[in-house]
């Protein structure tokens, strides 16, 4: 006896693939992360005051009721001190436009910023003498 042949399939035609969506002119968009603009209005004159990454901000009050989310966030954060670098990574905001709401907040007395506190690179010499006299009397 002898097996049933089988029928050969013939490949049918591929669909055409679907035309391409419309892409913006600044390439395609991702969903969940749109591009954020920042538009923190600062001064008349743009004087900026001078901050680095790692000055440290301290609120003077709370927040009142006249002030933005951003401003907000910043005086709740700054119950304790916290640097310009902490501050911007925290609230998502480039170091730029940080720069700009803290100085609205300086001017409007709401925040102080400190210098970091710099360490001595040599310690001093009496303070090594009295550690190794100390530690002779052992």
């Amino acid at each position: 006896m002898t097996p049933p042949r089988r029928k050969r399939r013939r490949p049918q035609p591929a669909a055409p693939p679907p035309p391409p969506p419309h892409e913006p002119a600044n390439g395609p968009e991702k969903p969940g992360n749109p591009e954020r603009l920042y538009t923190i209005a600062g001064s008349a004159d743009g004087a900026r005051a001078e901050l680095d990454l790692v000055t440290l901000i301290v609120a003077r009050s709370a927040p009142p009721p006249s002030a933005s989310p951003e401003e907000a966030a910043v005086l709740r954060l700054c119950l304790a001190p916290l640097s310009v670098a902490e501050l911007s990574a925290y609230l998502q905001l480039p170091f730029s436009a940080m720069t700009v709401l803290i100085t609205k907040l300086i001017e409007a007395e709401l925040v102080q910023a400190r210098a970091p506190i710099v360490r001595q690179a040599v310690a001093d010499r009496s303070l090594l003498e009295a550690v190794m006299h100390g530690l002779q009397k052992l």
